[in-house]
């Protein structure tokens, strides 16, 4: 009796569910259901389109090899099938028998399988698709274009996803926030500026594309100002726009800016999720509002293991290290389990704290109860917590006992110790491995400086000075930054080209003076330290 596919294939996509959790791989059932044919007539008569199991599934795939009214939109949807199970190699192994069978693929097709060689990380196979496309007269149409340019970025080059958007005929949104995604993920932002101000028309997610791309990129004051064009034009943020802006205000340090993000937030979502309370909680942190952002972990609805992390974080950030210790002691107590970035965290806490002890014991537990959390990070940490508090034998013997080859990260925390308690033998050991790893990285060379400068020992600062300046090596200025009523204030070292720099001066000047009424002031002392 002939099964009728186009009914068959409806009633196996009920509530989008192909196979019951128990059953085979997709994997497997590709290669095995040549076995059930048998099963196909006996089977289509009595289907259950809630729960499915296996054979329905081994069914399924025979219908596609072996019946005459298969349609392409019937196969396309049971392509749809695998890729929604992840079976990504079996939905192209599927279109390949589509193919052979002479059914003539669609763009919808195409967009499906496409898809599933991008995601199988196949740029070969995404090759053949887009060759294909193009012999069926379909390369051009936006619905396959675009999968093309996401296939192209992330796979090959942003040459070759140009070519696709240029093929492609009546780009809409969607193509040009591909686009703009991609040129942000290689590090091309005036690529993706100009791409989105020529945009015939804009949404929220390309609106969020910027935004994003330019929080994850470094540019921080431009996501902000997106951010401010965004609301002036009308668009309403989501649950997806506010963590990446927040973020970026939590980079220039902005406290004003991230709190009113904080109340748009409150105002367009009504309630703050775990993603945007997240991103709250690190941006307190970072502002140095401690208070702010336990307040706002406390009153997250639903915690998981990013909220512990970023309050510990916080706290380490801010040197608190007995409050993240504590924080750290709740957090198991609640039934949450830590991961490396806990780890990291709480022996960050420790080392800015000066808690040795508590660190060694934390790092030496997870060495005998979860050895798999421990990364080159949590090592070098241990090394610097060690050299800062002028333990350098127990340094040198835990540089030794490293189950891997020290990097560059490890010599220059052991010399900032150095330098700080002027070990000038051992800052010279780590000097010489700085520099055999890293021969033209400036910060070394500045370490090594300071580490010479620190031991008195000036003819060794004059010549690693006259070796960088040999070198053409420049080290980057210093900055900070300060947010006064709303505004954010940069400064640079030696930069007297601040619009405020008169009035900072005069200021200073002012105090000095007032400093110099009492000479054994211990702030004056320490100015006149300092700036000497």
């Amino acid at each position: 009796m002939k099964i009728h596919m186009r009914n068959i294939v409806s009633r196996l996509c009920v509530a989008h569910t192909w196979i019951a959790p128990h059953a085979v791989s997709c994997s497997y059932i590709t290669e095995t259901h040549q076995a059930n044919k048998h099963e196909a007539s006996a089977v289509h008569k009595d289907i259950n389109p809630v729960r499915l199991d296996s054979t329905t599934f081994h069914v399924a795939c025979h219908m596609f090899e072996e019946m005459s009214d298969l349609t392409v939109a019937s196969a396309t949807t049971i392509i749809q099938g695998f890729v929604k199970r992840h079976c990504y190699k079996d939905a192209i192994h599927l279109f390949c028998q589509m193919w052979a069978s002479e059914i003539r693929p669609n763009e919808f097709t195409f967009g499906t399988v496409l898809n599933s060689s991008t995601s199988h990380g196949n740029v070969v196979v995404g090759r053949q698709l887009h060759a294909c496309a193009m012999k069926v007269g379909l390369s051009c149409h936006v619905f396959v274009g675009t999968p093309l340019l996401d296939l192209y970025f992330k796979l090959s080059t942003a040459e070759d996803a140009q070519k696709a958007f240029r093929d492609t005929l009546h780009p809409n949104v969607v193509s040009c926030t591909t686009l703009i995604c991609g040129y942000l993920k290689r590090g091309r932002f005036e690529e993706a500026l100009q791409v989105f101000h020529e945009m015939p028309e804009r949404n929220v997610v390309s609106w969020n594309a910027m935004v994003g791309g330019c929080s994850q990129t470094g540019h921080n004051e431009e996501a902000v100002n997106f951010f401010i064009g965004m609301l002036r034009e009308g668009f309403i943020p989501n649950e997806s726009t506010f963590p990446c802006v927040i973020c970026a205000a939590a980079n220039i340090a902005s406290l004003g800016v991230g709190r009113s993000f904080h109340a748009c937030a409150i105002k367009f979502l009504g309630k703050v999720d775990q993603f945007v309370g997240n991103s709250l909680i690190s941006f307190y942190a970072k502002c140095g509002s401690m208070d702010d952002s336990l307040l706002m972990f406390d009153r997250l609805f639903k915690r998981n293991i990013v909220s512990w992390n970023a309050m510990i974080c916080g706290y380490a950030q801010n040197g608190r290290g007995v409050e993240a210790i504590s924080l750290f002691e709740r957090m198991g107590f609640e039934g949450y389990k830590p991961n490396d970035v806990t780890l990291l965290g709480l022996l960050w806490a420790c080392n800015h704290a000066g808690l040795v002890d508590e660190g060694y014991s934390y790092f030496n537990r997870a060495r005998l109860e979860s050895p798999n959390l421990l990364k080159p990070e949590h090592y070098a940490c241990m090394v610097n917590l060690l050299a800062r508090s002028g333990r350098f034998a127990e340094a040198e013997d835990f540089l030794q006992s490293v189950p891997f080859d020290p990097g560059l990260g490890f010599w220059k925390a052991l010399l900032g110790g150095c330098q700080i308690h002027s070990n000038k033998e051992l800052a010279e050991l780590a000097a010489r491995k700085i520099l055999s790893l890293d021969p033209d990285d400036v910060s070394s060379y500045v370490m090594l400086s300071n580490a010479h400068s620190a031991a008195g020992k000036w003819s060794e600062v004059a010549t690693v000075r006259t070796e960088m300046k040999e070198k053409g090596m420049k080290r980057i200025p210093g900055s900070s930054w300060i947010e006064v009523r709303g505004k954010v204030h940069a400064f640079l070292t030696a930069d007297h080209n601040h619009d405020r720099n008169y009035e900072t001066n005069l200021l200073l000047n002012f105090f000095c003076e007032h400093l110099r009424e009492s000479e054994d002031s211990d702030l004056f002392n320490i100015y006149w330290y300092l700036s000497s």
